[in-house]
């Protein structure tokens, strides 16, 4: 009986070759993961450090001095509302034309607060309707020609009513 010497290594390289080319995709895969990986690291990296922290603008407010006012009431009983306001605002602009027209501005919430009755002021949604109708008080333009002011909220600093 004679050996082919060449018999038993023809399954050999084939086996060999699977392996190696399995090994060569784990490979390659492996380098893109971190080649891809790097890349979104230092894409991060470059953002982190150039971006500076955003710093909210102050809001502005406008104070209007406390003062009292007679409530709507039954005939024998007198009731007052002591209250002091905070607007606040969008812009200067607004802050500026709201300083100049003060007089004005408080007559007409003297004339708001002097038609309310004691009992809807002392519930959170009379006061939520209240700022709704002092809101409404800067649709009337203070001037001729005004600019648009923009009132974002109307806050509270002082309310008694008694």
């Amino acid at each position: 009986m004679a050996k082919n010497p060449n018999a038993g290594t023809s399954r050999k390289p084939w086996w060999l070759l699977g392996i190696i080319l399995i090994v060569l995709s784990m490979a390659s895969s492996a380098g893109v993961y971190f080649l891809l990986d790097s890349k979104s690291e230092a894409s991060t990296e470059g953002v982190e450090e150039t971006a500076e922290p955003i710093k909210p603008e102050p809001p502005i407010f406008v104070t209007v001095s406390p003062f009292t006012v007679n409530l709507q009431s039954d005939q024998y009983e007198q009731r007052l509302l002591y209250i002091g306001l905070s607007f606040k605002v969008a812009d200067e602009t607004t802050r500026e034309m709201l300083e100049q027209n003060m007089p004005q501005l408080r007559s007409r919430l003297l004339m708001l607060f002097s038609s309310q009755h004691a009992e809807s002021l002392t519930t959170p949604e009379g006061k939520r309707a209240l700022s709704q109708q002092i809101l409404a008080l800067f649709d009337e333009p203070f001037s001729d020609p005004q600019p648009k002011l923009a009132v974002n909220d109307v806050l509270y600093t002082d309310f008694i009513v008694q």
